[in-house]
């Protein structure tokens, strides 16, 4: 456990010293901007693209894995909205942000640095594939919902709109380019190699520093009732639904598995806030979750990554 609290602190440690400079730096959220900026259209798709390309192609090609983490992912996702849906008495845009709230991990900023760090360069893949196909899956539910619920739009303009999201996403675009370069057996060599390796190794910092910054100029004014679901929602039954359906899809390598379980674990992705403010609902409660997820998963992330590492959670939970 210690070791696991040595290697998982400076991660957390970066978003808090991002937290600290926010809140001692009269600087508004726009002075981000280029930070930002570098970490999601240069630095975090350098890293993916390094991880893929020198990856053997038969890696890359896991349907089952794939199947099995993003179906766990819309379920984690259906019971959020469900159990919104229900509270709030049909208020379908307010329940997409909860359901988002409780299946969109911080997969971006935290997942690469803290997997590979604690799993080794094998967790690129599952990370690199899992951050894919899960984005996909939000970037059509969230626009779909939103449409449902009353954002009405013309069904080609709606499809249009989620398939300019996706492939224009700077990550999505990298792991394309990325899958591509080791199908062709494309692996960059010499000065190449090492800028790309010099932007691969800047990502992980920038972003969770940034993702500090931006909590802190987000106060909480109150606790919203709501996060008394939400919260173990993202935090213990996402990452319990993911080892399960992992486990009924079949066998998979270990480093996969734990991957996809410290992935599943992560607090929720400021991206959440980001599409509350685009469309206008449940914006102050969005960055409340935001804020109250990542407070508590210095403690629940770490437990997590030291059973699956310990062996004290088996990567099939059917096999004994």
């Amino acid at each position: 456990m210690i070791a696991i609290i040595g290697l998982i602190s400076p991660f957390f440690g970066l978003i808090a010293l991002g937290f600290l400079a926010g809140r001692l730096a009269p600087h508004p959220v726009s002075g981000l901007a280029w930070l930002n900026v570098f970490v999601i259209y240069i630095a975090l798709p350098a890293l993916f693209f390094q991880l893929l390309s020198k990856t053997p192609v038969e890696q890359l090609a896991s349907v089952s894995f794939i199947a099995a983490t993003t179906l766990a992912t819309f379920v984690i996702f259906v019971l959020g909205f469900a159990i919104a849906l229900l509270r709030s008495r049909g208020d379908i845009p307010a329940a997409t942000i909860q359901g988002l709230g409780g299946a969109y991990g911080n997969i971006g900023y935290m997942g690469p640095g803290i997997a590979l760090a604690a799993l080794g360069p094998a967790a690129g893949v599952p990370v690199a594939l899992i951050f894919c196909f899960d984005n996909t899956l939000h970037f059509v539910m969230a626009p779909l919902m939103m449409a449902i619920g009353g954002d009405r739009q013309a069904p080609l303009a709606m499809v249009r709109q989620v398939l300019v999201k996706i492939f224009t996403h700077p990550f999505i675009i990298a792991t394309i380019v990325g899958v591509g370069a080791a199908i062709l057996g494309i692996h960059p060599t010499g000065p190449i190699d090492r800028f790309l390796q010099l932007l691969a190794n800047a990502a992980a910092p920038c972003a969770l520093f940034a993702m500090g910054v931006t909590l802190a100029l987000r106060p909480l004014k109150r606790v919203p009732p709501e996060l008394f679901t939400i919260v173990p929602i993202k935090l213990l039954l996402h990452p319990v639904v993911v080892w399960l359906a992992l486990g009924l899809a079949g066998t998979f390598d270990d480093v996969w598995v734990k991957s996809a379980l410290l992935l599943a674990s992560l607090p929720t992705a400021t991206n959440v806030f980001v599409i509350a403010q685009q469309y206008e609902v449940w914006i102050e409660r969005a960055s409340a979750v935001v804020l109250v997820t990542t407070v508590i998963s210095v403690a629940t992330v770490t437990l997590i990554l030291y059973g699956v590492t310990s062996g004290l959670v088996p990567t099939h939970p059917f096999l004994h």
